[in-house]
């Protein structure tokens, strides 16, 4: 019975972790898509709403961590759980980071006053859309232990990264022609490197993803 027990509150213990992960997920979710809303639009309100629900990211990455630690201390799991528990500790602390970077995207909303005279603003949500989702694929890949779509999602990053050269060279053409866009411009190319950046840690998750369902990281595979 004693067993039986244990088990049984291990098993609820890594429910409600994996619980929490999907909360963080569709946090930072929402936060990438209000963050370019805001931005296309000028909705300041909207942008510093982005910024204020960021504490709840923070507060449950802390969750995300005591449970883990304690779940190692009192369970000592092995094989299998100890990479579930492993990947979750890992998967909150860069989901908070997604966050951290959605939240930089929302601060720049108020400092961009000429956005609607500003063409090369158009080229930001297609990059942002891509970035969300992949966030939105590795949660669904983590929510079923799902390899395969854990490894689409990696392959996906270079598509973010040609993106985010395809801007960088716009935008710095766009700066030389027109001089006075120069901030304006120089705000839009730090969002363009926080979308590039969301990307990463997407592929970050999907690596530990993949690591949490097989043992093996995609990179030892494909050695």
């Amino acid at each position: 019975m004693m067993v039986q027990h244990t088990v049984k509150a291990f098993d609820e213990d890594i429910t409600r972790l994996r619980g929490l992960i999907a909360e963080m997920g569709g946090l930072a979710e929402v936060a990438i898509q209000d963050a370019l809303d805001s931005l296309v639009a000028g909705d300041e309100d909207k942008a510093a709403r982005v910024v204020t629900r960021d504490r709840k990211l923070d507060e449950l990455e802390m969750e995300v961590d005591s449970m883990a630690v304690r779940m190692l201390a009192l369970r000592a799991p092995m094989a299998d759980d100890l990479r579930e528990i492993i990947a979750a500790l890992k998967i909150a602390g860069v989901l908070e980071r997604i966050g951290d970077y959605a939240k930089n995207i929302a601060k720049r909303v108020p400092r961009l006053p000429d956005r609607a005279r500003f063409e090369p603003l158009t080229l930001l949500p297609a990059m942002g859309e891509i970035a969300a989702e992949m966030v939105h694929d590795v949660l669904t890949a983590y929510a079923a232990r799902d390899p395969l779509l854990a490894r689409e999602v990696i392959e996906r990053d270079a598509k973010v990264d040609a993106f985010y050269d395809s801007i960088f060279r716009n935008y710095v053409s766009y700066m030389v022609e027109n001089p006075a866009t120069i901030s304006s411009a120089a705000h839009l190319l730090f969002v363009a490197r926080n979308l590039e950046r969301i990307g990463d840690h997407a592929t970050n998750v999907a690596e530990m993803v993949h690591f949490s369902a097989t043992g093996r990281y995609p990179t030892d595979i494909d050695r």
